[in-house]
């Protein structure tokens, strides 16, 4: 199979053939989606210096990505395969993200420009200078994010999982949510990126096949942003130098209350207090390991706007848990996950 029939069967939703008329009936809903680019290797090979490292701007499991200079001015980011690159399931997740992305539209996730099929198999980006949640939070270039900034981008990236949840034309579990998989616009509007991990879910499970198949729904997304929370209110990674993981450590300063010594010491203590309860809140809600206890994230974007005032709190609101159930909550990193957690590495 030629590069060009392998993306165009991603291409195609796997709920094609429900016919035509669902098909129709969806896109009707939503707002069209902007035409792909398809680009030649030679546009790409010159934009990015035939991929001279001075160029490069980040290394996945499976892909690099690039910094590419067009003749019109525009600046690109071009993801390509590894070279060394063998396996052939990395191909897989390669073209299922260019499947997924291809379908979503929204603010908060990342906009494919196009792609190209010469030489291999590229998929191109709009490039944002302002780099990663995870280069903005842990770098040492630079200065520290305000919260006025990181508020926003927490409920950004909230919106744009509540959108690939529910309101896209096919729900979608994105399934690796980390800091290094947000981008950060000019604005520093959030854009949610990497769905080389993501999943088609349909419009409903039964229990069924939940209970008898071990099937991951979004609420192993939930649990993610819970962590992705925590690192913009402490200003830690997920895992610090020493090897203790972040939810260990959270856990007793959001039980106490103690808000300032989880907040990230560089914020000098200047934040809005409401939004930072809000914030704690709503994580403290995301990281229970039962994920039928964890919000949807309509119910999350509730709980980052309103707080304990909102019908969230009140619905997801449980009694104290005893010792032993505590003890068995945050198990992360090195013990056990909870059960519906897949992703290998958040880091």
């Amino acid at each position: 199979m030629s590069p060009f029939q392998r993306i165009s069967s991603f291409l195609r939703t796997p709920f094609a053939s429900s016919g035509r008329k669902r098909i129709e009936a969806f896109v009707d809903k939503e707002k069209p989606q902007p035409l792909l680019r398809c680009f030649s290797y030679e546009e790409i090979a010159k934009a990015t210096n035939s991929f001279h490292p001075e160029y490069l701007v980040a290394i996945g499991g499976y892909s690099e990505v690039y910094r590419g200079d067009l003749d019109d001015g525009n600046t690109i980011a071009v993801k390509r395969l590894a070279k060394d690159n063998s396996d052939q399931n990395k191909e897989k997740e390669f073209l299922m993200e260019l499947g997924i992305i291809g379908h979503v539209n929204h603010p908060n996730t990342a906009s494919l420009v196009g792609c190209c099929v010469e030489n291999g198999l590229y998929l191109i980006f709009n490039f944002y200078p302002n780099g990663t949640l995870a280069s903005a939070l842990h770098g040492k270039v630079g200065p520290s994010l305000e919260w006025p900034v990181r508020y926003k981008i927490a409920l950004g990236i909230a919106r744009g999982l509540h959108y690939l949840h529910k309101c896209c034309k096919h729900r979608i579990i994105h399934r690796d949510i980390k800091a290094s998989n947000v981008l950060l616009a000019p604005d520093y509007e959030p854009q949610i990126s990497d769905f080389g991990l993501a999943k088609w879910l349909p419009s409903k499970w039964t229990h069924h096949a939940y209970f008898m198949h071990g099937i991951v729904d979004e609420k192993t997304d939930v649990f993610a942003f819970g962590i992705l929370l925590l690192e913009i209110i402490t200003g830690r990674k997920p895992v610090d130098s020493s090897q203790q993981n972040i939810l260990l450590w959270a856990k007793p300063l959001m039980e106490s209350g103690n808000v300032e010594e989880l907040a990230d010491p560089s914020l000098e203590r200047k934040y809005d207090v409401n939004q930072m309860d809000r914030l704690i809140l709503t994580a403290s809600y995301c990281v229970r390991q039962s994920s039928i206890w964890r919000p949807s994230m309509a119910e999350v974007l509730q709980l980052l706007m309103y707080g304990e005032d909102s019908e969230a709190a009140e619905n997801w609101r449980l009694p104290k848990m005893r010792a032993e159930e505590m003890d068995d909550t945050c198990l992360l990193f090195g013990y056990e996950l909870p059960s519906d957690i897949v992703f290998e590495d958040i880091l």
